[in-house]
């Protein structure tokens, strides 16, 4: 099992980051929050902030973390993904490795084509929102 961590990037509007997975990649075309694997000798939090460099050109503060964890396997890959909530501390994201980026007032999230591991962390941040 491959552990993942996801970045729930808010803004002051409270509209919320996700970004579309490029089409040749595992997974293509669905949507996802951003993330990736932890390395060895990193905690969850460092690596996210890594990836969130990496994949979105932004520095982050990496906040509180979700109550729900994902496993999910498709036969072929396994992982184990862990969410937080973030704010972009510096810079502007940019799609360095997705297809597409885009920022969704909790009400659309509903209407995305979600990878099934971000489900839960989807759930809860409607649930949230709701309570506001």
């Amino acid at each position: 099992m491959i552990d993942v961590v996801c970045g729930i990037v808010r803004n002051d509007a409270e509209e919320i980051l996700v970004c579309r997975r490029a089409a040749h990649r595992h997974l293509g075309g669905l949507w996802e929050f951003p993330g990736g694997k932890v390395e060895a000798g990193e905690s969850a939090e460092e690596a996210l902030a890594r990836e969130l460099k990496e994949e979105l050109g932004v520095l982050v503060r990496v906040g509180k973390i979700f109550k729900v964890t994902a496993e999910w396997t498709d036969g072929l890959v396994a992982i184990r993904l862990v969410g937080y909530w973030c704010v972009i501390l510096e810079g502007v994201a940019e799609a360095l490795e997705h297809k597409e980026l885009r920022w969704c007032r909790m009400d659309e999230l509903e209407g995305l084509a979600w990878a099934e591991a971000d489900l839960p962390f989807v759930a809860e941040v409607i649930e949230g929102g709701r309570n506001i």
